[in-house]
């Protein structure tokens, strides 16, 4: 059986790594989707397809990534063609992990089995949250493989980000909106 699992990866982070080896202990392989594959040098999506590639490969053990097929795929941005859109890209799979409830609405009407993966702390394993992090210069190695963090300094993910047109002021403690 094959599984299927679709992220950003902006940037690949322990929480992905966790939900990515839990699908593994599904199904014999595992596709793993790049999403935005088409986007890079943005605030929202920083690396490029090849970047976020070389993130996933080196976060798994070489018994691991036999098993895991990482296949970029360029937006659509129309739900109604989104399934048939990754089924283009991708070999025959059986069933998608997700935790997403737009994404497994969409793959259940299509007549895929959708599996929900443990929640990984999320408060911090978001790439919203570590984005924001690397861009304020504050403690965000931690929340990635260490592989990925090398990679990310490797490419000045900081400068990248400020760049980009990354916002650098601290997130008040209550949520609100810095201003």
């Amino acid at each position: 059986m094959r599984g299927l699992v679709i992220g950003r990866f902006q940037p690949f982070h322990k929480g992905h790594q966790a939900a990515i080896r839990e699908a593994l202990t599904k199904c014999d392989d595992l596709i793993v989707v790049i999403g935005s594959a088409e986007l890079s040098h943005t605030s929202e999506n920083p690396f490029t397809a090849g970047e976020r590639y070389q993130m996933l490969l080196s976060s798994f053990t070489e018994d691991e990534r036999p098993r895991i097929h990482i296949i970029p795929v360029r937006d659509v941005n129309r739900y109604a063609a989104w399934v048939n859109h990754v089924e283009s890209y991708v070999p025959p799979f059986d069933f998608v992990f997700s935790n997403s409830e737009l994404t497994r609405s969409l793959f259940s009407a299509a007549g895929y089995e959708s599996r929900k993966t443990k929640s990984y702390n999320s408060k911090h394993y978001s790439g919203t949250e570590i984005r924001r992090r690397i861009a304020a210069g504050e403690k965000w190695n931690h929340l990635v493989p260490s592989t990925v963090a090398q990679m990310i300094e490797g490419l000045d993910g900081h400068q990248r980000l400020l760049d980009a047109g990354m916002c650098t002021r601290k997130r008040p403690r209550d949520g609100r909106n810095a201003r």
